[in-house]
């Protein structure tokens, strides 16, 4: 009988979906005994952590369900290497009010200058925020909707993105689009027109996305669009990873060369 308490509290904790309650209450209960503490503030104590991991696990899901190729923040962006960009520009964009304003973003440059590091770092910031996030890249956006089309799946596969409140398309620029997968790529970012956020990286100037598109009026359509409110973000400069394998490798030289004078009898 000394256990039915315990038997039912784990079970209503359980049904009331409060894991965390549920794993810390004994513990809790025995730091406020010692310290005195009544019963509201061991309940306060109690619900501030249910609250900390519900929002931990949230935005795990939130990361999770974005896509990501890879996981990095703007705190391990060298900002110092790029400094076209606009540091303080970015930091305000971390805070995501051009989200709730259904802005969009636009980063240019040519490659490896960290245009994907800090789409990352924006969307991971989101994501810790409780947004809904996207990330992919444009030839892969592309296949998705040209496959689901076929399918007979393109209404279902739209309403999908259209719940993510920032939608990050990658790469725009690098591989050509045939016109049926420009039109769809126009479709999906017209849809997205003051409704939700897109942020665009592309190693292409404006005046040649008709490349991209292989139509002066579509891309006309898209940019006017994707511009009406945008941060544009100029990443143009050397490139951030051939200057950082150019660095990683005079430091392994430095080593090097300072193992074999240690090592030199003479």
């Amino acid at each position: 009988m000394n256990d039915s308490p315990q038997i039912l509290l784990a079970h209503h904790l359980k049904a009331l979906k409060l894991p965390t309650f549920y794993r810390e209450y004994e513990k809790i209960a025995k730091q406020c005994a010692a310290e005195g503490v009544d019963h509201s503030r061991y309940l306060l104590r109690l619900s501030e952590l249910e609250l900390i991991e519900r929002e931990r696990r949230m935005v795990e899901r939130r990361i999770k369900q974005a896509r990501f190729p890879t996981i990095k923040s703007l705190d391990s962006f060298d900002f110092l290497a790029m400094p076209s960009l606009n540091k303080v520009l970015v930091m305000e964009l971390a805070r995501c009010e051009y989200i709730q304003r259904r802005a969009n973003i636009i980063a240019l440059g040519n490659s490896g200058t960290g245009k994907t590091h800090i789409a990352l770092g924006l969307g991971l910031a989101a994501c810790q925020q409780g947004l809904a996030v996207g990330f992919t890249t444009a030839a892969s956006l592309v296949h998705q909707l040209m496959e689901a089309r076929d399918e007979k799946q393109l209404q279902r596969f739209q309403s999908q993105l259209s719940k993510h409140k920032l939608l990050i398309i990658d790469e725009l620029g690098f591989v050509p689009l045939s016109k049926t997968g420009a039109e769809l790529l126009f479709e999906v970012i017209s849809q997205r027109y003051e409704q939700g956020s897109v942020m665009v990286t592309s190693n292409l100037p404006f005046e040649e996305w008709t490349e991209v598109f292989g139509s002066e009026r579509l891309t006309g359509a898209l940019l006017d669009r994707l511009t009406h409110h945008v941060h544009i973000l100029e990443m143009n400069g050397e490139s951030y990873r051939l200057n950082q394998s150019k660095r990683q490798k005079r430091a392994a030289e430095t080593k090097a060369s300072c193992s074999n004078s240690k090592t030199d009898p003479s």
